[in-house]
């Protein structure tokens, strides 16, 4: 069972697992529980996504979307409540898509990760594993993930990597 002040990073590939064992390690531990959102639903294939993990969670969950201001959003929270962060590599993307200043949002989002106010659980894609893109935006991407990725697991009590749904822990 995780500590009261935790944070546990969770990351592997598309489809691994990832946020719903991220969902089974927060309800181990008594509600209210909060899921922080970070998508957007821009077409019909995400809203479907969307509406599947809000299915999936059942009642207990307060969702709060934080597309952009993840950090904030963290800090803002009650102290003593699992909290689970639903991407990373969706909130990176919302931010280069806004053109903002990615190393600056990056390190304010791993200093608040650093001091956890309860048992969090954060959820990030590994990236870094496959193919190396054919298109520069898509190598950027791919080299940001992979900084922040790093970031957040230097400062996580917990990282596991998910493979076809089995947890392997790393740290």
């Amino acid at each position: 069972m995780p500590d009261s002040k935790a944070l546990t990073f969770i990351i592997g590939g598309a489809r691994s697992g990832k946020s719903a064992h991220a969902e089974t390690l927060a309800t181990t531990l008594p509600p209210p529980w909060t899921y922080v959102a970070t998508g957007q639903a821009y077409d019909d294939e995400m809203r479907e996504r969307i509406a599947l993990h809000r299915s999936r969670r059942g009642e207990g969950w307060t969702t709060i979307d934080a597309p952009l201001d993840l950090a904030g959003a963290l800090e803002a929270l009650p102290d003593n409540q699992p909290v689970l962060v639903d991407c990373l590599t969706l909130w990176l993307t919302n931010h280069m898509l806004a053109d903002h200043d990615l190393d600056l949002e990056c390190r304010r989002l791993a200093d608040v990760l650093s001091w956890p106010h309860g048992p969090w659980f954060v959820v990030s894609n590994e990236v870094g594993q496959g193919i190396v893109p054919d298109n520069a935006l898509a190598r950027r991407f791919r080299d940001a993930a992979g900084r922040l990725n790093q970031q957040v697991a230097a400062v996580a009590d917990t990282v596991l990597l998910m493979v076809a749904g089995l947890p392997l822990k790393v740290k």
